[in-house]
């Protein structure tokens, strides 16, 4: 299973699009600390992972992050970061030369 932000050059099929989420919340004394972000980044890598490989895929191309603070009155502030991209599974040379004909 890989995660790219590009296309893939290989003869696959798109199997539709996939996303996922994860948030932290940042207590008050951490308010500026955002290096809590690389783990936001490894947790939907690994989501957006699964996720595919639940539908047969063999990877996600077009791979896009969103980021987000959202900010609460009586709670701390929460990272927010959001993924999707397209499943694809790769098609056999042999099956790929009958579809094109």
């Amino acid at each position: 299973m890989f995660l790219s932000t590009e296309e893939f050059p290989q003869a696959h099929r798109i199997l539709g699009i996939v996303n996922a989420t994860s948030h932290l919340a940042m207590p008050t004394e951490a308010i500026d600390s955002f290096e809590s972000m690389d783990q936001l980044f490894s947790d939907v890598q690994e989501k957006l992972k699964r996720r595919a490989s639940e539908k047969g895929a063999d990877g996600v191309v077009g791979v896009r992050f969103t980021t987000d603070v959202a900010n609460m009155q009586v709670a701390p502030k929460f990272l927010v970061l959001t993924a999707y991209g397209t499943m694809i599974q790769f098609v056999p040379k042999c099956q790929f030369k009958l579809e094109k004909k």
